[in-house]
């Protein structure tokens, strides 16, 4: 029997993925078929909506260490697993396996929350050995994704930066950020802070299919444009650029996020690592299919005859002319913008170490070793 899709036909509200495939280290596999009786019977599927499951988790560590010749920074943060903003095309999704779940639907509702980071870190920080490095949230995941106005386990874990005067750097492309301008504006006038908003599209159309519980383009710039005028050095991430879907919006793209007060701006090429090529695929034959296969072998020149390539240096960047191209696009107007100038280093000179709570915390492990002055 050939296995069907039904999410395919029938898209759940508010969600990106339209399967939800079995992850690729589970012993079954199971999928949806047509046995030829009432094909058209939906009665058993609940099309129409998907509720986010919310999965709390007691991590053993926080902060991740990172060797990448990709990226500027060597620790994140990512206090959430899975991410409701339902990007179909997120590189995180094949984490997601690791937990038994799936890359698909499961990714973007079933949310694993790390309930003792906040606990986690300041242990960590407070560590005799450690020295400060800005650390990024939302490399991963997104720190300000809808699950987040009720938990704030992100602005639990800003404020201890604050306090303790630690840099840090935000990935989000979510307006939520907003919320917490206060401890941003505090951090940026002691130069610990620099914030990267994601922006997609301008498309409004496309990016509620794209990206559906993200904000939408035009928050996010309103977010940028309140971030640049409190302060708060801001950077613009049109991440991914997709070949013949948005790559002709970015001279628009650019030119509007700098006229919103951005002081920065960098790109990332579309990457479909493992089960995320499938799932964008689907995406793009349903929403797009007058274009998908143009997309595709687009895609595939910019990685040599492949989807995807996982090597350092052109994973994130592609290579051959089309992606040379992009790149000429993007280097010029940033000049033109006058982007990317005076781009100063977080301080880490501020540092101080949290300081060390004598009463016990039930969700960390208890020390062997005893406070000097805990008797006294």
């Amino acid at each position: 029997m050939q296995p069907i899709h039904p999410f395919k036909k029938h898209p759940p509200l508010g969600r990106g993925a339209l399967s939800n495939e079995t992850g690729r280290f589970e012993r079954e596999q199971r999928c949806h078929f047509d046995d030829g009786w009432n094909p058209d019977d939906q009665s058993s599927v609940n099309y129409k909506k998907i509720t986010t499951e919310i999965i709390p988790e007691q991590a053993r560590s926080i902060i991740n260490r990172i060797c990448s010749p990709d990226i500027q920074f060597d620790r994140s943060i990512n206090v959430y697993r899975g991410c409701e903003h339902g990007c179909v095309y997120c590189f995180a999704r094949p984490s997601h396996c690791y937990l038994g779940f799936s890359a698909g639907l499961d990714f973007e509702s079933k949310i694993i929350i790390k309930e003792n980071a906040p606990a986690l870190l300041r242990r960590e920080l407070s560590h005799p050995g450690y020295r400060p490095q800005m650390i990024v949230l939302g490399s991963n995941t997104d720190p300000y994704q809808p699950v987040e106005r009720r938990l704030g386990l992100t602005r639990k874990i800003l404020e201890i930066f604050n306090e303790t005067n630690h840099p840090v750097g935000i990935v989000t492309k979510s307006s939520g950020i907003l919320r917490d301008l206060d401890i941003l504006e505090s951090m940026a006038q002691k130069g610990l802070v620099r914030v990267a908003l994601s922006i997609t599209t301008l498309d409004r159309r496309l990016a509620r299919s794209m990206e559906p519980r993200a904000s939408t383009p035009a928050k996010r710039l309103d977010a940028l444009r309140q971030l640049s005028n409190a302060g708060v050095p801001t950077t613009v991430m049109m991440a991914p650029i997709i070949p013949a879907l948005n790559d002709h919006e970015i001279e628009q793209l650019l030119k509007t996020a700098a006229e919103a007060g951005a002081s920065g701006a960098g790109y990332i090429l579309l990457r479909l690592p493992l089960e995320v090529a499938e799932i964008f695929q689907e995406w793009l034959h349903f929403y797009y299919p007058d274009r998908a296969k143009r997309v595709m072998t687009q895609l595939r020149d910019m990685h040599g005859g492949k989807i995807y390539r996982s090597d350092w240096g052109t994973r994130m960047r592609g290579s051959g002319p089309f992606a040379k191209l992009i790149a000429q696009r993007i280097n010029k107007m940033i000049r033109k913008l006058g982007l990317n100038t005076n781009q100063q280093s977080l301080r880490t000179d501020l540092f101080q170490p949290p300081h060390r709570s004598r009463k016990p915390r039930k969700d960390l492990l208890p020390s062997r070793q005893l406070d000097l002055f805990e008797n006294l």
